[in-house]
């Protein structure tokens, strides 16, 4: 299976790209982040999001996409941006026929480290381990891309277990 995790942001959307299978180690096939500027208005902002996506979809053929659900903080205008990106990237998978599945940040944490209020730093090293890299993929948003992804790979193995008992 190919899951391309998405860590949504306006700015800076994340992704990473895992292959993973059951029994096998999962494989880490590609990361990095769609920025966008700025002074750049929003509906373009939120275009250029939706393109690249389209293109990372159409080039690396994942077989789902994971995004990481919208935390509510306490800037509300920052939680609106990123709602409308999260927006723009269930629209891409949508069109592009791939199912979806959400994961809230506790629920990654607790996936990749066993502990749902890990920091970033235990995140990223966990990730490292993971995945057997020398070094935690960059930008921050990336890695966060990789974790939501490897999330879904063991939420989706926790599921097949469940039905085959």
């Amino acid at each position: 299976m190919r899951v391309l995790g998405i860590d949504p942001g306006t700015a800076t959307t994340g992704y990473g790209i895992v292959d993973g299978s059951a029994g096998a180690e999962p494989v880490l096939v590609e990361y990095g982040a769609i920025r966008t500027q700025p002074t750049t208005p929003m509906p373009e902002r939120l275009g250029e999001i939706y393109r690249a996506l389209l293109e990372l979809i159409a080039a690396t053929r994942p077989n789902v996409v994971a995004v990481e659900e919208l935390f509510f903080a306490s800037n509300v205008s920052s939680a609106l941006t990123v709602g409308q990106s999260r927006g723009v990237i269930l629209l891409a998978a949508a069109q592009s026929g791939l199912p979806v599945d959400e994961y809230k940040p506790s629920e990654i944490k607790q996936a990749l480290t066993g502990y749902g209020r890990a920091d970033k730093r235990q995140m990223q090293e966990m990730l490292r381990l993971v995945l057997g890299l020398e070094e935690v993929p960059r930008p921050d948003d990336a890695a966060d891309g990789v974790a939501v992804a490897l999330c879904h790979l063991q939420m989706a193995r926790a599921r097949e277990l469940t039905k085959s008992t």
